[in-house]
């Protein structure tokens, strides 16, 4: 057990803690957790390699750990009335949610049928990982903040061609993998 690995542990810990906080009504808090979530992100990536700490776990927790926290956080910030600020239209939350879901049943279809193990994400899958996070952030925004709202509705569709376009690079950088025989 790697510190990173613990750090991204750490961060499955805060998705309760931002759900409950926006089912509490507190988007500074919410807000609060989500960007230490994040940070959390960039530490355990940024120690993994600094110390050489990178491991075999780490290698699935530290994405499981990403999506646990931007799927929570697309599900709970597109249901109506239950949050402060934007409610991200329900179309965009389930697009996010979608291509995460196919990737992880991809990824596992290529290690059962041809033992597939590296799936190292593509520039493109970071950046739109980057533009997930901050979308988050603008709408949680505009929950604090009313003068958001309109960032925040423009923020939420950079997501969804963000996730389209990396849902498209997805798929043609998979159609052209060489798998092991």
């Amino acid at each position: 057990m790697t510190i990173p690995n613990l750090i991204s542990l750490l961060r499955m810990i805060f998705v309760p803690l931002f759900v409950i906080s926006i089912l509490d009504g507190r988007p500074g808090r919410a807000l609060t957790v989500f960007v230490l979530a994040g940070l959390s992100d960039a530490l355990d990536g940024f120690i993994a390699r600094v110390w050489k700490q990178q491991s075999a776990l780490g290698l699935y927790l530290d994405p499981a750990a990403d999506k646990l926290l931007l799927v929570s956080a697309y599900v709970v910030l597109a249901i109506p009335n239950l949050h402060q600020g934007l409610t991200i239209p329900a179309w965009i939350s389930a697009l996010v949610v979608t291509r995460d879901i196919v990737i992880v049943i991809v990824v596992v279809i290529l290690h059962l049928a041809a033992g597939a193990t590296r799936f190292p994400p593509s520039p493109f899958s970071k950046v739109n990982t980057v533009v997930q996070v901050a979308g988050v952030i603008v709408v949680l925004l505009s929950g604090v903040h009313a003068g958001f709202e309109g960032p925040a509705t423009a923020m939420v569709f950079v997501v969804a061609a963000s996730t389209l376009g990396s849902g498209v690079d997805y798929i043609y950088r998979t159609s052209r993998m060489s798998l092991p025989r």
